[in-house]
């Protein structure tokens, strides 16, 4: 049996976060991790020889400024580099968009003088609310309470300390925001342009990781979600880990190691202990016991509270609604090696615009049909492709002259109908993803030299990502903020003490930002200080 003050579920980045920051406060700290390496979905494996790339997540922006200061990342061997352009979509009529400093209006122009027009004040009007909607990511949202005590009153002054932060916005971009959590993307797009490519730069990031139509309801805000990054002070700016996202969960572990954390590898956790209501600690399967004054989870809300916590130590309320706790972000990953550089028909031959995100559906309705073909099918026979090419970026990922891609694909079925299995639709779907590809740079299919698979069913088994679903929970507005995971427990306090929410089924959500580890940290320090003064 091991005695610490905090144990951690999962290895991933918010768990290496957390468990940084409170070691850093002088607790001792012991993080558990199912997996032989740690980082989560944030690693970097060699997956075919000599190739390496970032197995899941795959592009940064959102990971949190404050977190890379306090941790001193830099310092632990993180560097991140701007794409040289921000995204690329070419279309099969031979046109294409390219945006990044300096390129965007004038790429716009090209398409629609309206919508070159449009573009800027669309875009400030998104950064406009996404700088204020910042100030809501490193602090717990306002928490609903049953009972009045020292609680509510804490719960009342962050209400009212989140009304003020409000406030700063104009009457105008109070309506835009309004808009932004209940309307879908399609129709706020539709209003403000005319041209399909300018629509579908926006409308991606409305459905990247949203198993949804960019004219489902609440689209806009995961559009809005993604506008919160930043690369090297540069808002709204993405870019790459030297090394791949491994580099990222690395430097974390190194600087949690630093403050004397153990981190423990291959150590998959059977049952969190529940003692006289109160979590006490972890079980593994290999049946060693970790025992702690606090428990925190890096894992799915529902894989925790449906599988790691006895159903009769959580209240029967509770239990009934997580099990519900929509997951499936209709996503199908796959890395690739590459021989040579594909040449794309609407801009030939090698250039910054490869070391874009390159998205691969060319109109809202593209994207629209994509999800109500693989709502009906499984997957569309039309799919949504983003891909990346970091060797552009960081020539530690492949030998000389070769590369490596990223193809983040949308819109699969988290599962599949009429009782089908992704195991047997596997190497299909794959085989599909990269004939889209060489639908627009052909010849891309004849130059991959070996390929990684992650189906929907592989995110789940391999990383804990239940449905798939990278975000630990759809971004849906029932799962958002002070719902997030439920309302009542968004403070990052679960319903049975001492255990405590620190992965992106807690707010702010997904996607690899530091930032539910950090705010639940602060959450179990300031227990701890009034447990312990």
């Amino acid at each position: 049996m091991t005695e610490t003050d905090v144990v951690i579920i999962g290895a991933g980045h918010n768990g290496l976060t957390c468990a940084a920051y409170l070691a850093k406060a002088g607790l001792r700290v012991h993080v558990v991790e199912r997996r032989k390496v740690v980082g989560g979905a944030a690693v970097t494996e060699e997956f075919h020889p000599g190739f390496r790339n970032s197995v899941a997540a795959y592009t940064v922006s959102l990971l949190n400024p404050k977190v890379v200061t306090d941790l001193k990342l830099a310092e632990h061997g993180l560097r991140v580099v701007e794409r040289r352009a921000q995204n690329f979509l070419p279309s099969p009529d031979g046109s294409y968009l390219l945006t990044g400093e300096g390129r965007t209006r004038d790429s716009v122009r090209k398409l629609s003088a309206h919508d070159a027009e449009a573009i800027d004040g669309f875009s400030r009007e998104l950064e406009a609310i996404a700088d204020v909607l910042r100030q809501f990511v490193l602090r717990a949202p306002p928490n609903l309470l049953e009972k009045f005590g020292s609680g509510a009153i804490r719960e009342a002054v962050n209400a009212l300390q989140s009304a003020g932060i409000l406030r700063k916005l104009t009457l105008e971009q109070s309506r835009s925001l309004l808009d932004l959590f209940t309307r879908s993307a399609g129709e706020m797009l539709d209003e403000r342009f005319e041209n399909d490519l300018v629509k579908a730069l926006f409308g991606f990031d409305a459905i990247v990781g949203n198993y949804a139509s960019p004219y489902a309801a609440g689209s806009a805000y995961v559009m809005l979600h993604h506008a919160f990054g930043e690369v090297n002070g540069k808002k709204g700016v993405w870019g790459h880990a030297i090394g791949g996202m491994g580099a990222i969960t690395q430097a974390m572990a190194a600087a949690a190691r630093q403050h004397g954390v153990t981190i423990e590898a291959d150590a998959p956790v059977r049952e969190v202990i529940v003692e006289r209501d109160r979590a006490a600690g972890v079980v593994l399967d290999n049946g060693k016991t970790i025992r702690a004054k606090y428990v925190a989870s890096n894992v799915n809300p529902k894989l925790l509270y449906t599988r790691l916590v006895a159903a009769d130590a959580l209240p029967a309320d509770f239990l009934a609604r997580i099990r519900h706790w929509k997951n499936g972000s209709g996503t199908f990953r796959m890395n690739v090696a590459l021989d040579r550089l594909p040449s794309f028909t609407a801009l030939p031959g090698d250039g910054d615009h490869l070391s874009s995100g390159i998205i691969l559906a060319p109109s809202l309705a593209y994207m629209d049909r994509a999800y109500l073909d693989a709502r009906a099918r499984g997957w569309s026979s039309s799919p949504v492709v983003e891909m990346l090419i970091p060797s552009t970026l960081d020539d530690t990922l492949a030998p000389a002259g070769k590369h490596v891609a990223s193809l983040f694909c949308q819109h699969v079925a988290p599962e599949l109908p009429d009782g089908k299995s992704w195991d047997d639709h596997r190497e299909e779907v794959a085989d599909l993803m990269i004939a889209t590809v060489d639908k627009y740079a052909p010849g891309f299919a004849a130059c991959v030299l070996g390929r990684q698979i992650l189906s929907p069913l592989d995110l789940e088994r391999q990383f804990g990502l239940l449905g798939g679903d990278i975000f630990h929970g759809a971004l849906t507005l029932n799962q958002l903020f002070s719902a997030r995971p439920m309302l009542g427990h968004a403070d990052y306090r679960g319903p049975v003490k001492g255990l405590y929410h620190c992965g992106s089924g807690a707010h702010p959500g997904g996607g690899v930002t530091g930032a539910p580890g950090h705010n639940a940290a602060q959450v179990i320090l300031r227990d701890h200080r009034a447990l312990f003064g």
